[in-house]
Parts: structure tokens; sequence; C-alpha cells
């Protein structure tokens, strides 16, 4: 059974740092893309950053437009871990912050890796809250 579980959200002040982690769990994690969205209140969910898998694009990752520069995602594939280093942190960043697996499907690629329909499984989410 595949298995992601997110840690290290919280309360921070705006130009802070919090570090997320996914933990996987039930699949070759180092095979497969790892991406991150988020979902503040009454919006959608967003794709925040990706890491690609050994799976053709080996270890692409991407961002979206308002985090580059603050954010900076990795893996550590011997722990079966992909974290999501998030520095410079503003209001704008609060929300429920998830990791997702896409497993046994085509690469994930510059237009595609956002999309969250893109990917098969999800983590229960951490919350992440900037105060101003």
């Amino acid at each position: 059974e595949v298995q992601l579980v997110e840690s290290g959200g919280g309360l921070v002040q705006a130009g802070g740092s919090l570090r997320l982690s996914c933990a996987g769990s039930g699949f070759t994690f180092e095979d497969y893309a790892i991406g991150w969205f988020r979902q503040a209140p009454g919006k959608e969910r967003e794709g925040v950053s990706c890491i690609s898998g050994n799976d053709g694009n080996n270890g692409n990752t991407y961002y979206t437009d308002s985090v580059k520069g603050r954010f900076t995602i990795s893996s550590d594939n011997a722990k079966n871990t992909v974290s999501l280093q998030m520095n410079s942190l503003k209001p704008e960043d609060t929300a429920v912050y998830y990791c997702a697996a896409r497993t046994g499907r085509a690469p994930l690629n510059g237009s595609n890796w956002y999309i969250s329909f893109e990917y098969d499984h999800w983590g229960q989410g951490t919350q992440v809250t900037v105060s101003s």
C-alpha cells in the first residue's frame, strides 16, 4: 500500500523558514515524481513544486513562480523522503501543504507537473501558517 506522510508544518512569522518533509512507503520512492501542493481556504489546490524521479526526467525540479528563489525541493532516496525547504515565508504562503506521488505513468514535465490529477497518491496534509 502506498502511503505518504507529511510533517514539519507550523506557525512562523513572515520572513521565517520551515522545512516540510514527505515520507513515502509502499513503492520505489526514487523512481517516481513527488510533488508538493497547497490549498488555502476558499482557494483551489495549487502546485508548488515537484521533483522527478528516475522515470525519464532524472531529478528535474519545478516550481511555481511565486515560490521561485524561496523554496527548494530535494530528495533523500535512502530515507524515502522528499523535503521542501521554505525560506522568506510570506502570509500568502499560508495553506495546507500536501505531498503527492505519481507512480506507474509517463514522466511529468514542465507542462503538467502542477496538475493535481496527474498524481496518484496523496498525503493527509500539514498546516503552514505565516503571520504578518
